[in-house]
């Protein structure tokens, strides 16, 4: 086992063993360049598991846009609409992934080390991880909100914009600027708890199955996915909210009555409650769940590679002769 000094005299072993004493020395543009590619590869491999879901969500679907399963949907997907009319809006997604995760994963740890430091005295808090987690979604959503609007509104069945720009003039012309953070308290409202939650599940496995933090890919796999599968299915009827306001469903909001365009994360419980009761709040659920799991998994899992490996490269640079 190789080993090399830190710019503070402490020793970094290469092969990972002191991997989660590298924080403190990690840049922020480790943190940032970790967390821009973690974020692309989430959001892009299980893409279009995502696109199932939030046409399962709709609440008043199109005949021939009533899917019974997944698989069953993604199956009817390509064979009526084309090969690649699962990924449509994929585009705008890694557009907006990169930074928004960039911005995400380098605020997490950041507030994370700092309130650790207040409430442990620099060692694990759940209360530090669920509390760095919710700050860090403050910012993800500020960026990656206008892009989930053009997204979803692209994942529509039957959807009638002929592509990214003609989806951002059509809505900015017809329904304004606002229009692209009109779900935004209630994205925050659901991410905030999920983020918490997913944090502090991903922590907690962590203690159970890498107690002594070192680089370890088959535990932040599991711990990922068993922190994405939680907090998705807890938060499923706030993103069948978002996805309402969202997507502006124009069939079920011209039964309600409702002219112009819905607003409000109570206005949209209200609406989903009286079209298809509780139950219409955990559409999609499946598809949801089946989702986060492995793209959590692969989010952490590239995120914990690309940090130790961009960290272990810091740190060899620095430790050679004549370095600063």
């Amino acid at each position: 086992m190789s080993q090399i000094q830190s710019k503070d005299g402490e020793p970094f072993n290469s092969d990972g063993s002191d991997y989660e004493s590298l924080p403190p020395h990690v840049s922020v543009t480790t943190h940032m360049t970790a967390g821009a590619v973690a974020g692309i590869l989430e959001h892009t491999v299980m893409y279009p598991v995502d696109s199932v879901k939030t046409r399962m969500q709709s609440l008043q679907p199109d005949p021939n846009a009533q899917y019974r399963g997944v698989y069953e949907a993604l199956k009817r997907i390509i064979q009526t609409e084309g090969f690649f009319r699962p990924l449509r809006g994929l585009n705008i997604t890694m557009i907006g992934a990169g930074p928004a995760h960039a911005l995400y994963f380098a605020c997490y740890e950041r507030v994370k080390r700092s309130l650790s430091d207040v409430i442990q005295s620099g060692g694990n808090s759940h209360l530090a991880n669920g509390m760095a987690g919710s700050v860090a979604t403050v910012l993800h959503d500020a960026v990656m909100n206008p892009a989930e609007v053009v997204k979803q509104r692209m994942q529509m069945y039957n959807s009638p914009y002929r592509g990214l720009l003609d989806c951002i003039r059509t809505v900015t012309r017809t329904e304004g600027i606002g229009a692209f953070y009109r779900s935004y308290s209630t994205q925050l409202t659901m991410n905030i708890p999920f983020q918490a939650v997913h944090f502090i599940t991903y922590e907690l496995m962590q203690e159970r199955l890498n107690p002594h933090r070192h680089y370890n890919p088959g535990s932040h796999i599991v711990s990922g996915a068993a922190a994405g599968a939680v907090s998705a299915a807890m938060t499923t009827p706030l993103d069948v909210c978002k996805t309402l306001l969202n997507t502006q469903e124009n069939v079920a909001l011209n039964s309600m009555n409702i002219s112009g365009h819905l607003s409000g994360m109570a206005n949209a419980f209200r609406t989903v409650y009286r079209l298809g009761g509780f139950g219409a709040f955990f559409k999609g659920i499946q598809a949801r769940v089946i989702y986060q799991m492995p793209s959590t998994a692969i989010a952490w899992s590239v995120y914990e590679f690309f940090k130790y490996f961009l960290t272990k490269q810091q740190m060899e640079q620095e430790a050679r002769p004549g370095s600063l």
